[in-house]
């Protein structure tokens, strides 16, 4: 095992890594020549990319977890739920790709898992059975991890390809007709206020669960 490497300082290595060059240039090999060791070192810590990436999201859901535990509990669920997707979007969001890593991954520390127990808890206190409870808390984290996801692929072009998503463009490409689609996107915004907008939506799909 070569000297100095450890998981934790593989996985600030691989974040420094998806910062810079983004998800697909995200390999071992390329991991192992920022840390300047050979690829094989890597392999006592993890076996494959997806090891990797299972490493990486653990380390964001421990900032998730550390940034819920500094926050009082809200008078009603959805005030939980919402603080949950508003940190999990600000986790993501310090990191490039930072959704696309949290994709299809499985947590190794066994205490991140443990963390969920508070929140059923929660939300079966609050009325709903045990299965409306984690599927609250997988719709909640799939609609940050898809609406992130969609957020940093609009985001990146912006300085190499600024005029990717200019709706004048997109309105003399559609031609005429299609009034309402040229409408709509005119009203799109992007950010915050859509993130609120629609995280509000689903909160109240799911509140409509306890009715």
């Amino acid at each position: 095992m070569a000297k100095g490497i450890t998981r934790e300082r593989i996985v600030a290595a691989a974040l420094e890594l998806l910062n810079e060059k983004g998800m697909d240039a995200l390999t071992v090999r390329a991991l192992a020549s920022r840390l300047d060791v050979g690829a094989p070192a890597l392999y006592w810590h993890v076996r494959n990319k997806q090891e990797l990436l299972d490493e990486m999201s653990t380390f964001v859901m421990r900032r998730v977890t550390d940034a819920l535990s500094a926050i009082d509990p809200g008078a009603d669920w959805r005030d939980d739920v919402a603080a949950y997707a508003r940190v999990l979007r600000v986790e993501y969001l310090r990191y490039r790709d930072g959704a696309r890593i949290f994709s299809g991954t499985r947590f190794t520390d066994p205490e991140v898992v443990k963390a969920k127990e508070s929140w059923l808890a929660r939300l079966t206190a609050a009325g709903f059975s045990l299965a409306d409870a984690d599927d609250t808390l997988d719709l909640v984290t799939a609609f940050v991890v898809g609406f992130v996801i969609e957020e940093q692929e609009r985001g990146q072009p912006a300085d190499t390809d600024p005029a990717r998503y200019s709706l004048a463009e997109r309105d003399e490409w559609l031609g005429e007709g299609a009034d309402l689609v040229k409408a709509a996107g005119h009203l799109r915004d992007d950010g915050d206020p859509r993130f609120e907008r629609q995280l509000g939506v689903v909160l109240e799909g799911l509140a409509a669960r306890l009715r």
